[in-house]
């Protein structure tokens, strides 16, 4: 049974206490009473929300603002009202987070709600390394993907090549050096995506790529080389604007950005006409903008928002997985750009990069 105190001396001294209590906390707490009415604030408070002493006894409506979450009133009315505990992570305008708990305070003997205590824990480092780790996670599963996705290719040219190579005998030698070659090179091919795997493993940022200054014009022809027998294969013709064509960024994704997107125009050709991809690049808004555009088989109207969707397949009879453009657009956004598709049935389409200057 609790103890009553009708001593007036007992009294203050439990009033010191808590006074000492508010004034020796590291944690930003607050007592408003049921009239809303700002009652006590911690030292922490003072500081973190800039409130001043001649706060005390004002109505919180009047000094909700400084805490810089538009809804506190509501929350501290609410819990008056129900007496039940509110826990929950804000983030205030000034970009910080917080984690709030709204206790009711209970007066025991007239079995009513006379006020709330909140507390408020700084949990910004906390966020942020979780934010950090997303970020880092995200960057490894679009790693591994950029890496399944692009080893597919050089690994079906080396079975097309060992199959050649196997019928060498019956055909003579006169093709032998062109498949050594077309051999090697896939295998070169597939060699330099794992350094890359390997390097971003063990660099500084773990999975993050180095950004460094390139030129387009060099990316083109590495994805060209990479996808020389598809190119002649189809008989791709390739036409250029370019008029601006150094931009930071990634080479690894850089590359992937470009070599999927091309890729895809030559998988995606119409059977009606030999492929013809025009590649332009231009500044704009302070981003380098690079555009693909084909003669190909296009996106139907309803498909243009999903093209983007991992496992997702304009048209089921096209070897692939689905999974290229999901990877343009998650290297893209992840860097701060985007990629943006126009397109027409049966008369081809256009893919706009946008990355950041």
């Amino acid at each position: 049974m609790a103890k009553q105190i009708d001593n007036p001396s007992s009294l203050i001294e439990l009033n010191d206490e808590l006074e000492n209590y508010f004034s020796n906390t590291i944690i930003p707490q607050l007592f408003v009473d049921a009239r809303l009415v700002l009652r006590k604030f911690t030292p922490p408070a003072m500081k973190a929300f800039k409130l001043h002493l001649k706060d005390i006894g004002r109505p919180f409506s009047e000094v909700k603002d400084n805490f810089r979450y538009p809804t506190i009133l509501e929350n501290i009315e609410h819990v008056i009202q129900s007496g039940e505990i509110l826990e929950k992570e804000i983030q205030t305008t000034d970009m910080r987070w917080y984690q709030m708990n709204v206790l009711p305070y209970h007066v025991k003997k007239e079995s009513r709600t006379d006020g709330v205590i909140i507390t408020f824990v700084d949990i910004t480092s906390r966020i942020t390394d979780l934010k950090e780790q997303e970020k880092i996670i995200a960057e490894h599963e679009l790693l591994l993907d950029t890496i399944s996705h692009d080893i597919k290719n050089p690994l079906a040219a080396l079975g097309m090549t060992v199959q050649l190579l196997r019928r060498v005998p019956e055909k003579g030698m006169d093709h032998f050096p062109q498949l050594l070659n077309s051999f090697e090179s896939s295998l070169n091919k597939i060699s330099e995506i794992i350094n890359d795997l390997v390097q971003a493993r063990w660099a500084k940022h773990r999975y993050q790529a180095e950004e460094e200054l390139l030129d387009l014009q060099n990316i083109f022809e590495d994805v060209r080389l990479a996808l020389a027998p598809q190119i002649q294969k189809a008989e791709v013709t390739f036409s250029y604007q370019i008029e601006a064509s150094e931009i930071t960024f990634a080479r690894r994704k850089l590359r992937s950005v470009v070599y999927n997107l091309i890729n895809n125009a030559i998988k995606y050709s119409s059977p009606d006409r030999k492929p013809e991809i025009q590649i332009a690049s231009y500044v704009e808004n302070n981003d380098l903008v690079v555009s693909f555009t084909d003669n190909g088989i296009g996106i139907n109207a309803d498909n243009l928002n999903t093209v983007f969707l991992k496992y997702r397949r304009e048209n089921s009879t096209v070897e692939g997985h689905g999974i290229g453009l999901f990877l343009v657009k998650n290297i893209l956004e992840t860097a701060g750009g985007k990629v943006t598709v126009e397109s027409e049935p049966s008369k081809g389409s256009t893919f706009k990069i946008f990355l950041p200057l």
